[in-house]
């Protein structure tokens, strides 16, 4: 629940708290630091958690040498990403696999996206799995619990399924990387960078394919390919999802309007 401020007799003003899910090391750094950047300046209430409490750190090649240049981070992003790792919430995060440890105490759980292969930690991982099949449900509105994620952190959703094999975002909406722009990327840097672009190697599967198979109706899935911002917001859910990091500024300002929109209703 988020905390109530008070700023004036009869007045009151929430602050969310917000989780960011993440492995050890390899999320992308603008999908992370943006949208910290953006609810930090909004006052909002922010922790991180990786698995055994390690302080995680960003993909490298995503923020140094000439890999930052042809496809990497903007300066403004090195920027904010410099002052987000010396922060005291991601120099002590919380630990996901620690047994106490739950997501309902948060308002907000992000889930980032990455290409480096040390994503599939989270990705992959029995415990986030359970986390987030506990916890997704609870964001069916009119709840005002909120689930982003943003490229590849959508497949920790995809890969989150029930008793009944179910992934917790069958029935929604949403996005991530469509298989067009990972096939450019892919094969447009193989030659220098092998299969950094494949997150489970050469010839593994799309990170559209791998989540459209879980949704009820492939058309559910959302793959503009349009340049410009993009982000979808389910009707079902408090579920915010984005594609790559040109979406991030716009991913993080939907979930600041979702908020928003929770204390105009009371």
């Amino acid at each position: 629940m988020a905390d109530a401020v008070i700023t004036s007799p009869g007045e009151s003003v929430f602050t969310p708290k917000v989780l960011f899910m993440m492995a050890d090391y390899g999320h992308d750094p603008t999908e992370t630091a943006v949208p910290y950047t953006a609810f930090k300046n909004e006052g909002y209430d922010i922790k991180f958690a990786t698995e055994n409490g390690k302080a995680p750190r960003c993909d490298k090649k995503m923020l140094e040498g000439f890999t930052q240049k042809l496809l990497g981070a903007k300066k403004e992003v090195i920027s904010m990403y410099k002052k987000m790792v010396i922060s005291d919430e991601m120099l002590h995060p919380l630990s996901w696999s620690d047994p106490d440890f739950s997501l309902d105490p948060f308002d907000l759980v992000v889930f980032p996206g990455g290409h480096e292969k040390g994503v599939r930690q989270i990705i992959d991982s029995p415990i986030i799995h359970k986390l987030v099949v506990d916890y997704f449900p609870k964001t069916k509105k009119p709840s005002q619990k909120v689930v982003g994620a943003v490229c590849h952190g959508v497949m920790v959703l995809s890969e989150s399924k029930d008793a009944n094999g179910k992934s917790v975002i069958r029935d929604c909406e949403t996005t991530a990387l469509p298989a067009k722009f990972e096939q450019l990327a892919y094969w447009g840097t193989r030659v220098v960078l092998g299969d950094y672009y494949k997150t489970y190697g050469h010839g593994s599967e799309n990170v559209e394919d791998s989540v459209k198979k879980v949704l009820a109706d492939p058309t559910q899935f959302k793959a503009n390919l349009k340049p410009a911002p993009f982000s979808v917001g389910d009707k079902q859910y408090n579920y915010i999802s984005a594609r790559y990091p040109v979406d991030a500024d716009l991913f993080a300002a939907e979930i600041i309007k979702l908020f928003a929109s929770f204390q105009k209703t009371g």
